[in-house]
């Protein structure tokens, strides 16, 4: 496991993703239990640290999400995303939440949230 200090760093990658939900309120608000603080699975977060995930949330809109996820600097997406995909229960999870989302259960976790394209960025001053 990767010990990562986001204090510690001055630089990283940024990605933002986004999926959609089932357009089922029941499901909507049982999928935001499960990504609660104390129901999501520790072999799953732990698994994003170990890739090189430093941080990342998730906000909902309607059926649609948006990820934000910060990487350390050497962050290999397809590297890092087939890693992630063997890790302890990660196919049980993305099996598990595939029945809240507009994808099959055997999914992988990134071939269901798709990458965005930044089109702006607030110029500095």
């Amino acid at each position: 496991m990767k010990d990562i200090d986001p204090s510690n760093l001055t630089t990283f990658i940024r990605y933002c993703k986004t999926l959609s939900l089932k357009d089922d309120e029941t499901l909507i608000e049982e999928y935001k239990k499960v990504h609660s603080p104390y129901a999501f699975w520790p072999e799953i977060t732990r698994g994003m640290q170990e890739v090189g995930i430093i941080d990342m949330e998730i906000y909902i809109y309607g059926t649609s999400l948006f990820m934000i996820m910060d990487t350390v600097a050497d962050f290999v997406p397809d590297k890092a995303m087939k890693e992630l995909a063997g890790k302890p229960r990660q196919s049980e999870w993305e099996a598990y939440v595939s029945r809240f989302q507009q994808s099959s259960a055997e999914a992988t976790a990134d071939e269901k949230w798709q990458l965005m394209e930044r089109i702006f960025k607030l110029p500095k001053l």
